[in-house]
């Protein structure tokens, strides 16, 4: 169970839950962030598909895609 392994929940509880939880809102942010970059990343075809036969290469291509959705959010 998550308690033995001492994980906090990130994600807020419905409002009917009967035993609330408490949730850190900047972990949360940064969880989301996270999350959209994933997302981001998997919209490159290549990355989705794994196009790639060697790890080596699908790691620099999820570098160059990086690299591309870092220069898009600068020049916003």
């Amino acid at each position: 169970s998550m308690d033995r392994r001492d994980v906090l929940p990130v994600i807020p509880m419905r409002k009917s839950r009967k035993m609330r939880v408490g949730v850190n809102r900047s972990l949360y942010r940064l969880r989301n962030l996270v999350e959209r970059c994933f997302n981001k990343l998997k919209n490159a075809r290549r990355v989705a598909t794994r196009y790639d036969k060697t790890a080596e290469s699908f790691l620099g291509f999820i570098d160059i895609t990086s690299i591309r959705l870092w220069v898009r959010h600068l020049s916003t």
